[in-house]
């Protein structure tokens, strides 16, 4: 079966509550669990959770809270892989079918559209890797970075480049920090997602990764402009 894995752990610090906070009249993670059942991709849409509000809230929105995800794959620094194993591990308990593949969709990721599920699961399907993410082009070319000392002289980190136009220098891609699609029995061995995995292009206009208040506030305006209503 294929499972849609929300991890919305309640400690959040920079943005206190932040899974849950409104964002353009509804809590921030309902925008990820309506996208995957607009996706009609999965058999189930599990929140991994060791919040009971956060519960309510999932579960208000039709997803299921199946387990309470322990205190010690929790915190801060706990990475997201081994959050998605446990995932699995307690879903294959529960029901008779089986895990086979599995999406992690982060709950802050309100411009994740379902047809980029859609079209990742398929790459995925056909493909012999383990992961497939999406990713986006850098708005400057990396290889023109420079660096600031203390004195305010900057200085090239690739000085071999210091010359060559930026149309003529190879594109670089980050990872957007929206979702991960991926064989069950590669979260299982918690193996690695991005070197693991295949990068599906996205548009840079609906990425944004919200961690802080200016991150929020750019968010918020985002998507409050014609194109972005009109494909959410």
């Amino acid at each position: 079966m294929n499972v849609a894995i929300i991890p919305a752990r309640g400690g959040s610090k920079r943005i206190p509550r932040k899974n849950i906070r409104k964002f353009n009249g509804k809590p921030i993670i309902a925008w990820s669990i309506l996208a995957a059942q607009m996706s009609e991709l999965f058999d189930y849409i599990v929140v991994s959770t060791d919040d009971i509000e956060i519960k309510c809230i999932a579960e208000e929105y039709g997803a299921i809270v199946p387990f309470i995800r322990p205190v010690d794959i929790s915190d801060d620094s706990t990475p997201t892989a081994p959050v998605i194993a446990h995932a699995i591990k307690e879903l294959n308990n529960i029901y008779q079918h089986k895990v086979k593949y599995a999406c992690c969709i982060y709950p802050c990721s309100p411009f994740v559209l379902s047809s980029d599920l859609i079209k990742a699961f398929t790459l995925l399907e056909n493909s012999r890797e383990d992961f497939v993410y999406p990713v986006t082009e850098y708005p400057h070319s990396v290889f023109r970075a420079m660096k600031q000392s203390k004195s305010g002289k900057m200085k090239f980190l690739y000085p071999e480049y210091e010359l060559t136009r930026t149309q003529d220098l190879e594109k670089a891609f980050y990872d957007t920090g929206q979702f991960y699609w991926g064989k069950a029995d590669a979260w299982s061995q918690v193996k690695k997602m991005h070197t693991g995995g295949i990068g599906m292009e996205v548009a840079s206009y609906r990425v944004v990764d919200i961690d802080s208040e200016d991150d929020w506030v750019r968010a918020e305006l985002l998507i409050q402009t014609s194109v972005l209503a009109n494909e959410l």
